[in-house]
């Protein structure tokens, strides 16, 4: 067996059914411990990151910022490519587990946040160190610590591979199709631009997300909505055929319908964590530096899921069934198959809006993951260690950009859904925690 075939059956192996349930349980089980949190307090959330319930507390970056920078991470090619992968894959039935996968995700998220502000720390020089490992070590004691440990090594791992050589190569590889800018002119000029970014840590990554976030999302989501208007006939159409194919499975898939019904799950609920990281507790890194009370940030951070999985995925999907490339692939797969469907309304157009797009997406990605690696490696060796791997991560960006390390980055998907174990493994423990302080802020509001 080769390396490359190894990885293949170990990322298939991860995200089984057995992970599928675990992620969608958590997030049910959290959804009635709190409540219903993503109900409940979804308005409360939007008020906060207007900067009506703005305070002085303990932090670095702003409610808006951390939510921004979460977003930079999440809102990225999986949005693109990982929608068409799925469509394709697992027919329009697939979105209807995506949205239940981020509906669910939002209180997973909600919980996992709340708590690495609880257990966050605060350092002599004002920094915050956050995040699964800290709530884990502060929150479970000595006899979990190999649980954070493991946690922080996978989140490094994952920075390196899907989080930073993935998307520099996609990156690169639609600049060299669509504007012949060769792989590696892209590489050199990214890990400069990242470099100049992640040189000043957090802050400047929050404010630097603050601008790119809101811009690449609105130019994303007016493309697709101008293409809906074209296709506004066959909407009601397609949104009967997702709620019919999410039970049924689809001719996409084809073969016996009990495995159609298990490809559709498995897609939707894959590509949704993918796009989200709902249960695996990344998100809650950002979130923990924001100047804030646990609860609070825990509400902004609830609203990820939704902009990023039942707005942003949502679109993609609609634009690629009204469309009608994802019966037609023509060979295309992930982003070029997006971009196919812009081009059907708006032309070449519309294959450079995708292009735009997906550098943003990318490069807003490979920002904000330098920042889950790094509190990995702090949590790991120590504060010393940030500038040797912040100059191995920039170094990786030209490399990811020239090379496809297929077995790599099917590695990294593999560790990225182990993520999910230890985190959920904390935020189960320690909801009496957390039910404490969200009945002490209720009773403030």
């Amino acid at each position: 067996m080769t390396i490359e075939s190894a990885a293949s059956t170990f990322v298939g192996y991860v995200w089984g059914l057995p992970l599928v349930f675990l992620l969608l349980g958590s997030g049910l089980a959290f959804t009635i411990i709190y409540r219903f949190p993503q109900i409940r307090f979804f308005k409360h959330g939007i008020q906060v990151i207007s900067g009506k319930f703005d305070q002085e507390d303990e932090g670095e970056i702003s409610h808006f910022q951390a939510l921004c920078t979460a977003l930079s991470a999440t809102i990225g090619l999986g949005n693109i490519a990982g929608v068409a992968v799925a469509v394709s894959a697992g027919g329009p039935g697939a979105v209807f587990w995506m949205w239940v996968a981020a509906f669910l995700g939002m209180a997973t998220k909600f919980t996992s946040i709340s708590l690495s502000l609880i257990f966050r720390d605060v350092n002599p020089d004002g920094t915050i160190s956050g995040g699964p490992m800290y709530s884990i070590k502060h929150g479970l004691g000595k006899y979990f610590l190999p649980l954070a440990y493991m946690y922080a090594f996978f989140t490094v791992l994952n920075a390196f591979g899907a989080g930073n050589m993935f998307q520099a190569n996609q990156m690169a590889a639609v600049l060299c199709r669509h504007a012949s800018i060769p792989v590696y002119a892209s590489g050199i000029v990214f890990a400069i631009l990242a470099g100049s970014v992640l040189i000043g840590g957090i802050r400047r990554i929050g404010r630097v997300a603050a601008g790119i976030v809101p811009f690449m999302v609105i130019l994303y989501l007016l493309g697709a909505i101008g293409i809906l208007a074209v296709n506004y006939t066959i909407i009601p159409e397609l949104f009967a055929r997702i709620f019919s194919d999410a039970f049924s499975g689809t001719a996409a898939v084809g073969g016996f319908a009990g495995i159609a019904f298990r490809e559709v799950v498995i897609q939707g609920v894959r590509r949704a964590v993918f796009s989200n990281e709902a249960g695996m507790g990344t998100a809650a890194m950002a979130h923990s530096a924001a100047r804030s009370k646990p609860v609070r940030e825990g509400i902004v951070g609830l609203l990820g899921p939704f902009i990023d999985t039942i707005v942003v995925c949502t679109l993609t999907a609609l634009v690629l069934t009204s469309t009608g490339v994802w019966a037609r692939t023509n060979g295309l797969a992930g982003s070029e198959l997006t971009a196919a469907a812009f081009a059907t309304v708006y032309g070449e157009a519309g294959s450079w809006l995708v292009t735009l797009t997906v550098v943003l997406f990318a490069f807003s990605t490979i920002i904000s993951w330098s920042y889950y690696g790094e509190q990995g490696m702090v949590f790991l060796v120590g504060k010393g260690g940030v500038p040797f791997y912040r100059y191995i991560y920039i170094c990786f960006i030209m490399v990811g950009a020239i090379y496809e390390f297929t077995p790599v980055l099917n590695l990294s998907d593999a560790l990225f859904g182990l993520l999910a174990i230890p985190n959920l493994i904390a935020n189960f423990i320690l909801t009496g925690s957390l039910k404490r302080e969200l009945k002490g802020y209720e009773a403030s509001l």
